[in-house]
């Protein structure tokens, strides 16, 4: 299982743009639209993806019909998976170009490396956050010790054109605000909440919160206008914006919006969401493997250099580098 990364063996290039639901359906490529014409929630299914040794995950982004979410490009809701027997979760070395990369647990216990020298452990509400810049190589894997379960959500972010090209960075940060609002618990891994700021180094304007509401309950969690939303069931049903959803599905709410209400469903004891939310994204992107770019000579020339052993090393990972999937069969050809 992987945390941070996309080991489909024959990934897909996917031309990223700014998306927001019309009524009637998700719409990529929409820009931004007064919210007056998009009803207030769209939801989405995931497709579902085989990574690794066969692992499923729920992929929510991209998707055809929705590309970001604000700066966020990518996420994949796991788990819980049974780590307890044999290796557990074995991520090689892999590169990765134009993004950050957040790892982010519910349940588990995760160790990261990269070529900057890091070797960090990650448990759930932990915060571990990797700037890519022009380019980084970094593993994961099952710490000894670890608990039977994992599972979390792995997500990206695309960096803006005036960031993309900058040094690689690494950060992980274990003591985040948590904001009691009434009865509900909000953990400010991104951005800023009720005056709470996470210590997190993002590029564009962004949230990302770990909400937890009691059963019974009603929040009603305030929020951006100019932001677009997305919202992950973490632990089973519940009701976003007055639509039920689950894990597997994502209810992405148009800017324009000033609250939206998270309920459990199903007389749940608590319910727990992750909220995505940025500015819809004005810049065109080009996503193939671990690399966002901004054209097919860029990737070309990332897998090329991959191959070639001229990305940074990992240290200390028992096994070999990932191997580069083949090049798609038709050139990339960015919209």
């Amino acid at each position: 299982m992987g945390t941070v990364s996309n080991l489909d063996p024959a990934p897909e290039a996917i031309n990223l743009t700014p998306g927001v639901a019309p009524a009637g359906g998700s719409g990529g490529d929409q820009g931004f639209v007064p919210p007056g014409r998009y009803r207030a929630v769209d939801v989405v299914e995931a497709r579902k993806a085989a990574i690794g040794d066969g692992t499923e995950v729920r992929r929510l982004l991209p998707q055809r019909t929705l590309r970001t979410i604000g700066a966020w490009c990518f996420l994949d809701h796991y788990g819980p998976d049974e780590v307890s027997w044999g290796p557990g979760m074995r991520v090689p070395p892999h590169p990765h170009i134009g993004l950050q990369t957040v790892s982010w647990l519910f349940q588990g216990l995760a160790l990261h490396r990269d070529s900057l020298g890091s070797r960090q452990l990650i448990r759930p509400g932990e915060l571990n956050l990797m700037t890519a810049g022009r380019g980084i190589t970094h593993s994961e894997e099952s710490a000894a010790g670890r608990p039977p379960l994992l599972h979390g959500l792995q997500l990206w972010i695309a960096l803006p054109e005036a960031e993309r090209h900058g040094e690689p960075r690494f950060a992980h940060h274990f003591d985040l605000p948590v904001v009691r609002d009434g009865t509900a618990s909000v953990t400010v891994a991104i951005g800023e909440y009720r005056g709470e700021r996470s210590p997190a180094e993002v590029f564009s304007p962004l949230a990302g919160y770990e909400v937890a509401v009691p059963g019974g309950d009603d929040f009603v969690l305030p929020v951006r206008e100019d932001f677009e939303y997305g919202v992950v069931a973490v632990d089973g049903s519940a009701v976003v914006g007055g639509a039920l959803i689950a894990p597997g599905l994502l209810a992405h709410l148009p800017a324009g919006l000033s609250e939206i209400q998270l309920s459990p469903a199903g007389g749940r004891r608590v319910a727990r969401f992750f909220v995505v939310g940025g500015v819809p994204f004005g810049e065109r992107l080009l996503m193939w493997w671990n690399l966002v770019a901004r054209s097919a000579e860029e990737i070309t020339r990332a897998r090329e250099d991959w191959v070639a052993g001229r990305f940074p090393e990992v240290h200390g990972y028992p096994g070999r580098p990932l191997a580069a999937p083949p090049p798609p069969p038709v050139p990339l050809k960015p919209r």
